[in-house]
């Protein structure tokens, strides 16, 4: 029973992992740019929610909107200002782009707010738990992070698959010269991308504050490990195979766990170089946003 419980937490630890790393793969899938200020951006979300909950009184679940919102709209502001200009001087310059927001965005955060860590409570939602008998109990907050992952994938896939503006984005991640002859502005359609995938990070970022009860300024640089670990374990630009990492790595690491207090990061990357060796697409890395 104790290691089946230590697999069950590593699924719904997958769960934040999966959430993280949405918005990361969504950006690769149509952009092809490997977002180095990712993690950061998720800290920034929570930021964003644990002072408007702390200064501004706002409800808790109401700071879920704001963050999706204000960092959502950076997603524009950065896309429009920054990575549109670098995306034309090469492959390079985008990544370089994003690695200078990464290093801003803590400092300027540490400025503010020092380095004290930004509580953001949910109350007795953070123990509440389900006991399913045998020792085994789920966490009520846990399990919300799966569900709430599940949610914003099966909405990607079906923005994606099922409405025009989705179609759109495919077909500019799969030729987007092909796109601009057909009358369609790229630069919008990559505009529409990082507002999603800002605001999905976001996400990730409240949740993440709530599950561990607050948020320091350089958490980003962990973070975005586990989120590229994620996104590769599960194979670049697929969204469902971004939620099968998240569980693989959750897993990986909550047994590391039982095994040794010492052993979780390492079993996670472990993990990772395993599936880089004997399938370096990922397990479900076919297609892009698959």
């Amino acid at each position: 029973m104790t290691w089946l419980n230590a697999i069950l937490q590593g699924i719904l630890l997958g769960g934040i992992f999966a959430m993280a790393a949405a918005g990361l793969s969504l950006v690769f899938g149509v952009m092809r740019i490997a977002n180095l200020a990712h993690g950061d951006l998720m800290i920034l979300g929570g930021y964003v929610a644990s002072v408007t909950a702390a200064h501004y009184g706002v409800p808790v679940p109401v700071t879920i909107a704001v963050s999706m919102l204000a960092v959502g709209g950076l997603g524009y502001l950065v896309q429009r200002s920054m990575l549109d200009r670098a995306m034309g001087l090469g492959e390079l310059a985008p990544m370089l782009v994003t690695f200078g927001i990464s290093v801003i965005i803590p400092n300027v955060l540490v400025q503010l707010f020092s380095n004290d860590a930004q509580p953001l409570p949910i109350g007795s939602l953070g123990t509440a738990s389900i006991g399913l008998g045998g020792g085994l109990a789920i966490g009520w907050f846990p399990l919300i992070t799966v569900a709430a992952a599940v949610a914003v994938l099966s909405s990607l896939h079906l923005f994606l698959y099922r409405t025009q503006p989705g179609r759109i984005v495919r077909a500019t991640s799969d030729d987007r010269a092909v796109v601009r002859l057909m009358g369609v502005d790229n630069r919008r359609v990559y505009a529409l991308t990082s507002v999603i995938a800002f605001a999905t990070v976001a996400l990730a970022g409240v949740l993440y504050t709530m599950r561990q009860g607050g948020v320091t300024p350089y958490e980003g640089q962990l973070t975005v490990l586990f989120a590229f670990e994620t996104v590769i374990i599960g194979g670049l630009g697929s969204l469902w195979g971004t939620l099968a990492g998240g569980v693989v790595l959750g897993v990986a690491q909550s047994v590391g766990a039982q095994i040794s207090p010492d052993l979780p990061l390492l079993a996670g990357h472990v993990v990772f170089l395993l599936v880089l060796v004997f399938r370096p697409q990922g397990l479900f890395g076919r297609s892009v946003l698959a």
